[in-house]
């Protein structure tokens, strides 16, 4: 008799590992699985893959080729991918510079690929443009088409921005950008984007590598005062320089009625050469008032 009972409790507990071993198999199993479905719909929106390729029928050593291609999946891993519903996605207007990370999982990043930008921007990386946001290797074919219409990078105001925004700059390092701020200064403010190449150095090449990056917005603009400071003040303005040039527009402004006193006005009475009445004639100048 105990040797039955002996039998009988051995082959439960037998029983009962080999349930507890299918169980956790089963388990296991089904993490796998899980596991495997989440990384194959988390790859949804792999970045296309980038060949490197010279022709074979161009000359020899011609230059390499960058295309980009959709990366290949097998047929069951896009069968995978199809049956997991997508999550539900918003696309609003951002700035890649700025947005958080909650934001770019929100807009359909995953929060290791929304992880990423920001680490690329804590490390110094800024997005200039809107390419710039899409060269980036977490940022796919697909989700820059859906969200290229909603990326505002801001522009840099002229005469808002500091030394360390326009250091930002491509081609502006520490000099440039405090010459730009010392113009900005001489000049009472800046009118139009090309008197960045009145700085010495500042040249076509230069300025056409980040004019799409700066503005000047007419909100910003004060209008210079040349019809009513003293002449030790327009001495300063770079378009006038000369103390005789600024003595004499305070002559003709008190000799002349406000409806002549116009840059024109002065470029015909030869106060000022026609390259400085073509400069000041593009600036922001307030009009000298009638009784003034």
């Amino acid at each position: 008799m105990e040797a039955g009972k002996d039998r009988f409790s051995n082959s439960f507990l037998t029983g009962v590992i080999a349930l507890t071993f299918l169980i956790v198999g089963y388990q296991t199993a089904l993490f796998v699985h899980r596991a495997a479905v989440v990384s194959i719909a988390a790859n949804r929106d792999k970045p296309d893959t980038v060949y490197v390729y010279r022709d074979k029928n161009e000359p020899d050593n011609p230059p390499a080729q960058a295309v980009r291609r959709n990366s290949h999946h097998s047929d069951r891993a896009v069968a995978v991918r199809n049956n997991v519903p997508r999550k539900k996605v918003e696309s609003f207007r951002f700035d890649p510079n700025t947005v958080s990370v909650d934001e770019l999982c929100r807009l359909g990043f995953s929060p290791k690929q929304a992880q990423s930008i920001e680490n690329y921007r804590n490390k110094g990386g800024r997005f200039r443009r809107r390419e710039d946001f899409a060269k980036s290797f977490v940022v796919s074919d697909s989700i820059y088409k859906r969200l290229e219409q909603y990326i505002d990078i801001p522009l840099t105001d002229l005469n808002l921005a500091d030394s360390a925004a326009f250091d930002a700059l491509p081609g502006i390092g520490g000099w440039f950008a405090s010459e730009i701020i010392r113009h900005r200064n001489a000049l009472g403010g800046y009118s139009y984007k090309e008197q960045l190449m009145d700085i010495y150095r500042f040249d076509q090449e230069k300025y056409d590598a980040l004019s799409d990056l700066v503005e000047v917005d007419p909100e910003h603009v004060t209008p210079y005062l040349l019809w009513e400071l003293p002449a030790d003040s327009l001495v300063r303005h770079p378009y006038i320089r000369s103390y005789e040039t600024a003595r004499a527009i305070v002559l003709y402004r008190d000799n002349n009625p406000p409806e002549n006193c116009t840059v024109e006005g002065l470029a015909e009475a030869g106060i000022i050469s026609s390259d400085a009445a073509r400069q000041l004639s593009r600036c922001f100048i307030k009009i000298r008032e009638t009784g003034d």
